[in-house]
């Protein structure tokens, strides 16, 4: 559409120039546009009148153009902060609070943000997967189970943290400290080529462009899902007092053994 007024555009203007006298001609025949006024008189200004429509169709539309651009898309009703302007994997523009300001803001942030996104991946997988395997292998190494009668996870909600060793801790927050300092160098290393997030990992990682965009885009997503579902765990075994793995059985065992529980429950009469 654009590209039809724009042409149409040229082509009364090439019309108008074409017809329309030009300064010299004036001059030098005054006398005759004064006497021959209606063949020159009338066509000019119809031709005026056509490009004075058609220009402010066009300032218009692209305005409107801009003003789509310019707004968020997580918020169509709030405009797009300055620092997110796409690049990033996964950026939306959302960001209601302000709290980047500048691009170092922004890397710092998405810095942070796929850090937590990587440890959420984690938690959310290896949470239910405690409360499955946790008494089978204390069982089988003659240890004392960490979960309790109600298979729930240790966790500030639900306690039992006394039960782990400080040197897990130790080690917990030395593995942590090492990968975090070694973060810290690689963004600051001035390398053109660096992302957040990014510890120079390649096993798996495509070679080209586009296959790169996608994975950060589902490393991302995926991140973003499991904080929410680490924050839902902590939530649910603290409100129903009862284990992930208990209350949602069929993503974790077997069906014929959850049919059972059902039945024994009265579920299933």
């Amino acid at each position: 559409m654009m590209k039809s007024l724009s042409f149409a555009f040229a082509f009364l203007a090439a019309t108008s120039s074409a017809f329309a006298p030009t300064q010299r001609n004036a001059l030098n025949n005054h006398a005759l546009y004064m006497s021959e006024t209606e063949p020159a008189v009338t066509e000019a200004p119809i031709d005026t009148a056509a490009s004075i429509e058609v220009e402010p169709t066009i300032v218009a539309s692209g305005s409107s153009a801009a003003a789509v651009a310019t707004m968020s898309q997580s918020l169509p009703f709030l405009a797009r902060p300055a620092a997110l302007t796409g690049e990033l994997a996964g950026d939306v523009g959302f960001d209601p609070l302000g709290f980047a300001k500048s691009e170092a803001d922004l890397m710092n942030y998405r810095e942070a943000e796929v850090k937590h996104a990587r440890l959420a991946m984690l938690a959310a997988a290896g949470w239910p997967l405690s409360e499955v395997f946790d008494k089978k292998i204390a069982a089988v190494m003659g240890m004392e189970p960490i979960l309790g009668n109600d298979d729930r996870v240790p966790s500030l909600l639900n306690g039992g943290l006394g039960k782990i060793s400080p040197a897990y801790w130790v080690g917990c927050i030395g593995v942590a400290a090492m990968i975090d300092i070694f973060g810290q160098l690689r963004m600051k290393s001035d390398n053109k080529e660096y992302i957040p997030g990014d510890f120079g990992l390649r096993l798996g990682y495509p070679s080209n462009e586009e296959g790169q965009k996608k994975m950060q885009l589902a490393e991302i997503k995926n991140g973003r899902l499991a904080m929410i579902a680490v924050f839902a765990f902590a939530i649910q075994e603290f409100v129903t007092k009862q284990g992930v793995v208990d209350e949602t059985p069929l993503f974790f065992f077997p069906l014929i053994e959850t049919l059972h529980k059902y039945a024994n429950s009265g579920y299933i009469q």
